[in-house]
């Protein structure tokens, strides 16, 4: 069986909808609220689970390594409980920090006005070390692939050049996509597999998904694809050596989409493209598995939260 293991935070999410962005120091009415598990892996593996729920064949088993607070706290088991009832994330190699109950939190306004978010994270708990990664990752073995989101980008470029030590045939993606955090082109330069946002493509000056991607092809000099996210315009992908790129548009002409919620849109992009590589790398083109991820985060887009976008997605192969 195939083992994906994403490696990142969890976090649970207050949404609030609010007619306009409030101004510093004043008052105002939401009409909306919504609490639920959020954090770039964890939703990646949500809607993983549910592609693999509806494939036949070729197994993959998705392993979270989070910390999380203590194994016996509600917020840790609101966080598991999420993932039901059809749970096929492992959650075995998370590292539960005795004596915390609270989670890491965001906090979300949502601008019906305008549509943007604005969000405000609060974490207190200690974050991975170098030595608490070899301890769980190395009971996951040869051969399987690792994801990490590029958060605190020291731990994880010793956690990937561990893994490139110690177990050679692994396969490693990240995600270069927080703007002004330092060290995630040193990730890139180290992955397989490389996420861009487009938030972070915008920080570079880039214009466009394709420029930043036949830039950042002689960043990342070990990588076989890198992928890049650009909103309503789709996504872009490059793949190297042999610099062939393929786009595709998050709409076609005559087709109207309507923005519900794009929280988890780039997240849900990443599902995609990892369900392309792990489980249809033998009969998907790359073409194929942009357009998949492409039109999966465009149904996300559509709808709150993730529940029934992956037999959604499948249905429309």
């Amino acid at each position: 069986m195939k083992k994906l293991v994403c490696v990142g935070a969890c976090y649970l999410d207050t949404i609030l909808d609010v007619p306009y962005y409030p101004g510093e120091d004043s008052k105002l009415r939401a009409t909306n609220l919504q609490v639920r598990r959020g954090g770039n892996c964890p939703n990646t593996l949500e809607v993983l689970q549910q592609l693999l729920g509806e494939q036949e064949g070729g197994r993959v088993n998705p392993y979270l390594i989070s910390c999380l607070p203590d194994a016996d706290a509600p917020a840790t088991a609101t966080i598991v409980d999420s993932f039901r009832p059809r749970c096929l994330v492992d959650f075995t190699k998370c590292i539960f920090r005795a004596g915390h109950s609270e989670p890491a939190s965001s906090y979300i306004i949502r601008s019906e006005a305008t549509g943007s978010r604005t969000l405000v994270n609060y974490n207190d708990l200690p974050e991975m070390t170098i030595d608490e990664f070899k301890d769980v990752a190395g009971d996951v073995g040869d051969d399987a692939w690792f994801h990490f989101e590029g958060r605190i980008p020291e731990t994880t470029l010793q956690c990937i050049r561990y893994l490139r030590q110690s177990f050679p045939k692994t396969r490693i993606s990240v995600e270069v996509e927080k703007p002004g955090r330092g060290g995630l082109e040193d990730l890139a330069a180290e992955a397989d597999v490389v996420f861009y946002s487009r938030s972070w493509a915008e920080s570079k000056r880039y214009q466009n998904a394709q420029q930043c991607l036949s830039a950042q092809s002689g960043v990342a000099r070990n990588a076989s694809l890198l992928c890049c996210t650009w909103g309503s315009d789709g996504a872009s992908c490059l793949s190297l050596p042999s610099k062939k790129a393929v786009s595709c548009p998050a709409s076609f002409p005559g087709q109207t989409i309507s923005v519900v919620d794009t929280v988890g849109a780039g997240d849900t992009f990443i599902a995609g493209m990892l369900f392309g590589l792990l489980c249809h790398h033998e009969d998907w083109d790359t073409e194929k598995q942009v357009q998949f991820a492409v039109q999966l985060a465009t149904l996300k887009v559509q709808q709150d939260g993730f529940d029934g976008l992956g037999a959604e997605a499948l249905k429309r192969l």
